[in-house]
């Protein structure tokens, strides 16, 4: 297993690596988050641990270039901030998990298993969905069909990614409208009826294969199908 160790405490550098290679660990280490995002980049590991606190480049910002890189290592994240804010920030920069200083060896070999079981257990994440010449940037969150930009409001958005997510499969209104408005609608109500129809126009009008269609007494499917006309 190849751990990247991003910290710049030697006392807690040297009892981490002679731990880690007794476990059968190989270690390499980066004294400040520059170098340890360059060397990230530029070499294959199982894990990285990360410290926040790191000269030049912050843990939270080497942890944010590497998910904008598409570059998706496991990342065991080491706080001396050990307040809910400062972890919900390091989780949501794209770490996977945190270890509050000080902290047991015993734990952090524990952590570091369970990371490098799970992200090998875990297929790699696509940054864009396509059918049929219909293209999702999930990153920038932009539409196209055949290279022709489609602007959508946030929630037709959402009703797209939904239905991209969930292709060839009979969505009910009620799904719909739990997983694409997370909220507790009126039974009566056509909201959903209504955004299908707005995304309808923008993605399959005046395209001989559509995308979306009805389902009668069932709901809606996400499919191309050159031969059915969707109503």
């Amino acid at each position: 297993m190849k751990i990247l160790l991003i910290e710049d405490e030697p006392g807690l550098v040297s009892v981490i690596i002679r731990g880690l290679n007794e476990a059968g660990m190989e270690v390499s280490v980066a004294g400040d988050g520059q170098i340890g995002l360059e060397m990230a980049m530029k070499h294959q590991f199982d894990l990285i641990i990360l410290d926040i606190m790191l000269p030049g480049m912050n843990g939270i910002q080497v942890c944010r270039e590497l998910r904008k890189a598409d570059n998706n290592v496991a990342v065991l994240m080491l706080t001396a901030l050990s307040s809910t804010e400062n972890i919900i920030t390091g989780l949501d920069s794209g770490a996977d998990d945190y270890l509050v200083k000080p902290f047991k060896f015993a734990e952090l070999e524990a952590r570091i298993r369970s990371l490098v079981r799970r992200s090998k257990n875990v297929a790699p994440v696509r940054n864009t969905l396509r059918i049929e010449g219909l293209e999702v940037d999930l990153l920038s969150k932009t539409v196209s069909r055949d290279g022709k930009q489609i602007v959508l409001t946030a929630t037709e958005y959402r009703l797209l990614e939904y239905f991209l997510r969930n292709m060839n499969v009979v969505l009910s209104r009620i799904q719909i409208l739990e997983h694409v408005w997370d909220i507790d609608f009126n039974m009566g109500t056509n909201v959903v009826d209504v955004y299908i129809n707005y995304l309808r126009k923008k993605i399959d009008q005046g395209y001989n294969t559509k995308l979306i269609h009805t389902v009668f007494g069932m709901g809606y499917m996400f499919k191309a199908d050159v031969n059915e006309v969707s109503d």
